[in-house]
């Protein structure tokens, strides 16, 4: 079975990174990799707040994100003045439930590919309002159409307060329809929060174009900023019933201001996020995700041939951007939440590799993610050693 060529690696992008040369990070999705100049933009600016704490705090700072905020939300083709900062895209979904006033006849929709973390966040909000969690299933080699029809279908206006759809899954690396999905939703007047946590730096649609309600995502992933760094966009209509889930100093002033002041919070990581966005714009932005994307898929197609699962089996996200990509295990192996996590563990242990493995619909799978400092190397040293792990049980 023959795989095609790797994509030519872009020059130099290793050195741009501190990450520990004796570990194959192939896992980039997860929690990201901070440029070496984001970090030390990040520690000049903790340098500063540390050399005169009540300064840095009192003089300038609200004006300081203000100016952070418009710089990203200029990159991603959002609104200014509906974006706010915020540290992850969990939070900004906990942010947005818990602002709209759930009662006990409303549902939240979701489909069977949300992040595990926004589920919890979901279900906790349905269990303190009584509103009622109504998922979706959305079969993984589902159409775009079809995906459009399963949500159509299952809307129920007057009762559906919410729908929530992932821009691209952690789970299944599948891109979703989404500014379809929002029309559709918008014909019964149901708002559409979009979790986009890998959006921002990977995809190149602009939040605008989109149209949802409410659109989160971190800049901390795929847009090299320091961790802690991500949006929320929020429609004209909502952002004055928007209300942060710690009331502090800047509550008055409205959204998103009232959002972003948490009072001694470490803003550094916002600050610096710049940084990351100069490092991506250096590499050329379209070149770094063309080439994440074809690294992805041929670390797919390596380790699917490894371990003998036909290139028509192995999910195609169906977006040329798209950086990551997942691969069916055998039978029987991470089939639950626990057992994915462990097999992980053992990948990193034995085979000093850092990937995602995966439990979703009974099944376990492994997800690999292609970035700049990536070499196709690692990805055939991976296929070579993965199956002996795997047959070890």
């Amino acid at each position: 079975m023959s795989v095609p060529p790797p994509p030519e690696p872009i020059t130099g992008a290793r050195l741009l990174f501190s990450l520990d040369p004796a570990v194959s990070h192939l896992n980039h999705g997860s929690f990201g990799a901070v440029p070496i100049v984001a970090q030390r933009a990040q520690q000049r600016l903790r340098d500063e707040m540390e050399a005169d704490p009540l300064r840095f705090f009192t003089q300038g700072l609200v004006d300081r994100i203000g100016h952070t905020r418009r710089h990203l939300a200029s990159f991603l083709g959002a609104d200014p003045d509906g974006t706010a900062l915020t540290t992850n895209a969990t939070t900004g979904v906990a942010v947005v439930l818990q602002s709209l006033g759930l009662r006990p006849d409303d549902e939240v929709l979701t489909t069977d590919h949300g992040y595990g973390a926004v589920d919890l966040s979901v279900r906790r909000e349905c269990r303190r309002t009584g509103a009622t969690h109504r998922v979706l299933r959305v079969p993984l080699a589902a159409t775009d159409e079809e995906v459009v029809q399963i949500v159509r279908a299952g809307l129920r206006p007057g009762r559906t307060r919410l729908l929530v759809v992932d821009q691209l899954t952690s789970a299944t690396a599948r891109l979703f329809p989404v500014a379809a999905i929002v029309g559709v939703s918008g014909e019964h007047g149901i708002p559409v929060l979009v979790d986009a946590a890998h959006a921002p730096g990977m995809l190149t649609a602009s939040v605008q174009s989109i149209g949802a309600d409410f659109w989160v995502g971190n800049l901390h992933k795929w847009g090299y900023a320091p961790r802690g760094t991500a949006v929320l966009v929020v429609a004209p209509q909502w952002r004055e019933r928007i209300e942060p889930l710690v009331v502090s100093w800047e509550q008055d002033s409205g959204f998103p201001g009232r959002l972003e002041w948490q009072a001694t919070a470490d803003y550094t990581s916002w600050l610096s996020a710049p940084a990351g966005l100069y490092t991506l714009r250096s590499l050329d932005v379209d070149r770094v995700r063309a080439h994440n994307a074809a690294l992805a898929a041929y670390g797919q197609r390596m380790v699917g041939d490894a371990l003998g699962v036909p290139p028509a089996d192995l999910p195609d996200p169906g977006g040329p951007t798209v950086a990551m990509r997942i691969v069916p295990l055998p039978a029987g192996l991470a089939t639950t939440l626990a057992g994915a996590r462990a097999l992980q563990t053992r990948i990193a242990e034995r085979l000093a590799t850092q990937v995602a493995v995966m439990a979703w619909q009974g099944r376990g799978w492994l997800r690999v993610c292609g970035q700049v400092y990536n070499s196709p190397d690692e990805y055939q040293r991976l296929a070579v050693r993965l199956p002996t792990l795997l047959a070890q049980g």
